[in-house]
């Protein structure tokens, strides 16, 4: 059986070149590069993928990259603000195919899968919403962790705390939006108090309720503080501790 000769396929680029470059200069065609490296990048990428048949599952990425880039090439003028989004997302699904194939095995691919939808989804959001744009960034990275909490609950129960962490964030983002900047602490405590409570009750580790109580107090009394009634709570107990300290004293006294 005869070798593979790659000149067969270099001399079938160089006509296609050529002929392209023709058919722009005669006026029949425009942009002709254009369309020869779109073309080329797509007929590539889909090489790529013909070796998923094979088991190469790495092939993927540099595949659906490929793809990716070969339809930013040919995507037209009035669509060049989603072109990022489409780069990136293209090659997202390789890494979407990565782990989808084998969850187990292959888990640390759902990271970078997500953190690339979520920049495609950022990019195209940030036409019309721009102010969700961190928001949708940190919350697909936390959806990432939490991914990878599922893939192994017993193993991998960490990847609650940065997913919590994240999402948290997130909200915060928002948050600060409608209530300010400096009015969202109680928020952020009360979201990381969530995030230990789950530790907890999803992996059965009971030193995670203590930081759960402790950050939830700190964020209902953020969350107070919305309402403005955290003056009135601290009044509160401070009268109600200084009672405690003398009632304690003068009880001592009488014994």
């Amino acid at each position: 059986m005869k070798r593979f000769d790659p000149n067969i396929v270099f001399g079938f680029l160089l006509l296609v070149g050529g002929g392209l470059a023709l058919a722009q200069t005669m006026g029949i065609l425009e942009n002709a590069s254009r369309l020869f490296w779109g073309g080329l990048f797509l007929s590539v990428g889909l090489v790529f993928l013909t070796l998923l048949f094979g088991g190469h599952w790495w092939a993927a990425i540099p595949g659906f990259t490929l793809l990716g880039l070969g339809a930013l090439v040919l995507l037209p003028k009035s669509l060049d603000e989603i072109g990022g989004a489409l780069f990136l997302g293209g090659i997202g699904l390789g890494f979407w195919y990565v782990f989808l194939s084998a969850r187990e095995e292959r888990w640390w691919a759902i990271i970078p899968a997500c953190v690339l939808s979520a920049l495609a989804v950022m990019i195209v959001a940030a036409q019309r919403y721009e102010e969700l744009g961190g928001a949708i960034f940190l919350g697909g990275i936390g959806l990432a962790f939490l991914f990878v909490f599922f893939t192994e609950r017993n193993s991998r129960w960490w990847a609650l705390i940065p997913a919590g962490v994240l999402v948290t964030l997130a909200t915060v983002t928002v948050a600060a939006q409608r209530f300010g900047e400096f009015q969202t602490a109680g928020i952020f405590f009360f979201g990381l108090a969530i995030t230990f409570l789950l530790v907890a009750m999803l992996t059965g580790m009971r030193w995670a309720y203590w930081p759960a109580l402790g950050l939830g107090v700190m964020g209902v009394l953020g969350i107070i503080s919305l309402l403005e009634l955290a003056n009135y709570l601290w009044a509160v107990v401070m009268i109600a501790a200084g009672g405690f300290l003398l009632f304690r004293y003068f009880s001592n006294r009488n014994v």
